[in-house]
């Protein structure tokens, strides 16, 4: 089972406890996944289809807790996914679906108003509806990728101006989401975890939140470790580097003019790095008497890589 599907399955188990939160639930459900109909003589039904069952089955238990309405249940082979099953539930008598329709604000006067900006649906008015709202919204048509892999929610709109309304609704709701277009369709999503994070929350999703929350904890540690490797490996890779330049120019030194025609501070930096072509700066300094700290050391050694120049540019005007 996915992460997503996981999240749905604990969230499709949460039933509002005052109506005008489970009319917000269902003004989502019908709104994005919904189909009303009118018949031959112009009666109205109303259904979803969706390849959910925990969807289904909390939209029928919505509307049988409020309205006390028995829904029509059809199961059939999905024609879009292979071995999916595609879950039809119908409300066909039409007065109540009307009644439904009613409550929830896209009839009006007996008249369906699907073009009825749902920013203007009194359903909405309250914060507690709004999470409602977006719960049912995220069940119908929304997706979270596994937290082990990236951190990535989405909410798909079929318009504009629905989407447009996504956003600042989930705004309202101190997330801060966007919308990119994706083929014919609009999408609004959030990328970051902590805004993941809260999005689990305010769809009262402890149990998912808690596995994000110690995913994205154990990732973290993760990372740390890595760069704390990365930066120990490069100060490593920077050290053997340094400490090989080090022992040519020492041993360039030797062969052309001798140790010992050096001053004795630097000889003795250059016999403790012959010496110990491993060592630190640090460990260095220790090695030499009297001691000098790690900038004294760099400080001849910088000193022998001069002179180490030098003998190669005489070296090549010898040869040029």
């Amino acid at each position: 089972m996915t992460f997503s599907s996981e999240v749905k399955n604990e969230i499709s188990r949460i039933i509002p406890t005052v109506r005008h939160c489970i009319l917000a639930e269902i003004l989502a459900i019908v709104y994005f996944i919904g189909t009303v109909s009118l018949s031959q003589n112009g009666e109205l039904s109303l259904k979803i289809n969706t390849e959910f069952s925990g969807l289904a089955r909390k939209y029928f238990t919505l509307i049988k807790k409020t309205f006390n309405i028995n829904t029509d249940v059809v199961i059939s082979n999905s024609t879009l996914v292979k071995r999916k099953r595609l879950y039809s539930v119908s409300i066909v008598d039409a007065a109540e679906a009307k009644e439904v329709l009613k409550a929830i604000k896209l009839l009006k006067n007996q008249e369906l108003v699907d073009d009825l900006p749902l920013g203007s649906n009194t359903v909405l008015l309250n914060s507690c509806c709004k999470k409602a709202f977006f719960r049912g919204a995220f069940l119908s048509s929304g997706s979270i990728t596994d937290p082990e892999k990236g951190y990535h929610l989405e909410i798909v709109c079929s318009t504009m101006d629905d989407a447009l309304f996504l956003k600042e609704l989930m705004e309202d709701l101190s997330l801060l989401p966007k919308i990119t277009v994706r083929k014919k369709a609009y999408v609004v999503y959030i990328k970051d975890s902590e805004q993941i994070s809260l999005a689990l929350g305010l769809m009262e999703a402890p149990t998912s939140l808690m596995s994000f929350e110690n995913i994205r904890i154990l990732k973290g540690m993760r990372n740390d470790v890595n760069r704390k490797v990365n930066c120990e490996t490069a100060n490593i890779n920077k050290t053997v580097s340094a400490s090989l330049s080090q022992l040519e120019d020492i041993q360039l030194i030797k062969e052309m003019m001798g140790l010992d025609k050096l001053t004795s501070n630097l000889e003795a930096v250059a016999n403790a790095r012959l010496e110990n072509p491993d060592a630190s700066l640090v460990e260095l300094g220790k090695m030499i008497s009297p001691q000098l700290g790690k900038s004294g050391v760099n400080h001849r050694l910088r000193k022998l890589s001069n002179i180490a120049s030098q003998l190669r540019e005489q070296v090549r005007r010898e040869n040029g």
